[in-house]
């Protein structure tokens, strides 16, 4: 009999869940993907094989009054009815924060959700949402080992200099430092530009992982050294509505002239500002491409051009650069993106293949060019599914 792990990831709103399954060689394979959406307003429940066929839908009306846990029940419960000749023996969670403590995956216990609980502060928007299904789904299947994964961890590996705020010692010392996001992204990433071009892979590389939430990593020799995230998910390049990188003096500015009080500036920070604030249109990438409001070009200007400032920034800090990769879901479908970054960039060497750019090729640019550049799509939820297995089989070894 197979195992079955089941990745969760999910937001305020929606659920997303992939199932694998164990093969003879113990690598995960999808099975099955899909999510819950509309939680809280009117859920909708849909089931995906791994070529994308639509194995079960469900709508449920907005008076229904189902919860995370409900909904969450019925996911585990379509999960296990639809396992055929596997069983589940684990769930994997992408968890955003996991602080200075967690630099790999953990198996959860109270005393580890007592922990994350308090990082919320540190990434409000994600964490509470994190956690939430792992408490539920220990009620609906108390026993199945719980695995958290961590956005964070992967820059465990940055030096001291890369993370320190000129801040006073004693807040350093209480935790007041960066910490990076997108980490299980760039894991992937580094691991999969190792099997396509191992040689660059050993060198230095920069990662731009581009989507709603956007972020670029500085991977020398599949270690990432810099991040342009830093205390929160809030920091470095504009995103979907996100600010990105930001004078602190603004925030004193919003306090004391603006009268705004902490929440309202979170709420601005987080929710008002990016792309969505700078064009006054939408935080959607696609939709300001097509645009003909000039506040739409300026947001998309904006964020090519903060893009390839942090892209010198990260070579400097490696002390060279011999690839560059695009990620995530702006990264690996807009071709308008990738050509404004790279055509900025050609002083690094980089030299643009038009054609296979717009191909979303896996390698964009022309034989010479001093600097590759390549299109890789990421998959956290496999990376999750990975450390989950991992993590199970140290367990079932240990009860041996």
């Amino acid at each position: 009999m197979r195992d079955g792990i089941l990745v969760i990831n999910a937001g305020s709103s929606s659920i997303k869940f992939s199932l694998y399954l164990s093969n003879g060689d113990g690598k995960p394979s999808l099975q099955s993907k899909g999510q819950v959406e509309g939680i809280n307003v009117a859920p909708h429940f849909i089931a995906q094989a791994a070529d994308g066929a639509v194995l079960a839908e469900q709508r449920w009306p907005a008076d229904s009054n189902l919860h995370h846990e409900d909904l969450l029940k019925h996911l585990i419960d379509w999960v296990e009815d639809n396992l055929d000749d596997a069983r589940l023996v684990a769930a994997g969670h992408r968890v955003v924060h996991g602080g200075a403590r967690y630099s790999q995956p953990v198996l959860v216990d109270e005393l580890v959700l007592n922990g994350l609980e308090k990082l919320i502060p540190l990434a409000p928007l994600h964490q509470p949402h994190n956690i939430a299904p792992i408490r539920a789904l220990a009620k609906v299947h108390p026993g199945l080992p719980q695995v958290a994964c961590f956005d964070t961890a992967f820059h465990a590996t940055n030096p001291k200099v890369a993370t320190t705020f000129a801040l006073p010692r004693e807040l350093t010392d209480e935790g007041v430092r960066r910490y990076g996001f997108h980490g299980l992204s760039y894991e992937f990433i580094a691991r999969r530009l190792g099997e396509i071009a191992p040689k660059i892979a050993a060198g230095k590389v920069v990662v731009c992982h581009l989507g709603s939430g956007a972020s670029m990593c500085a991977i020398d020799n599949g270690r990432s050294v810099a991040s342009t995230l830093g205390f929160t998910a809030v920091d470095g390049l504009p995103m979907g509505t996100r600010t990105g990188n930001l004078d602190p003096g603004v925030i004193l500015y919003l306090l004391d002239e603006k009268g705004m009080n902490s929440k309202q500036i979170e709420n601005l920070l987080y929710k008002q500002s990016g792309l969505l604030g700078v064009s006054g249109v939408s935080n959607d990438m696609r939709v300001l491409l097509e645009s003909s409001d000039p506040h739409a070009a300026e947001a998309v200007d904006l964020f090519c051009y903060r893009i390839r400032r942090e892209l010198g920034s990260l070579a400097a800090a490696m002390g060279g650069l011999d690839g560059v990769v695009f990620t995530a879901g702006i990264g690996e479908r807009s071709a308008p993106v990738r050509r404004m970054v790279c055509d900025g960039a050609g002083w690094l060497g980089i030299s643009l293949d038009g054609a296979a750019n717009l191909a979303n090729a896996q390698t964009i640019t022309q034989a010479d060019s001093g600097i590759p550049v390549f299109v890789i799509p990421t998959d956290e939820e496999m990376m999750i599914a990975k450390h989950t297995r991992n993590v199970f089989k140290q367990i079932r070894q240990a009860a041996q």
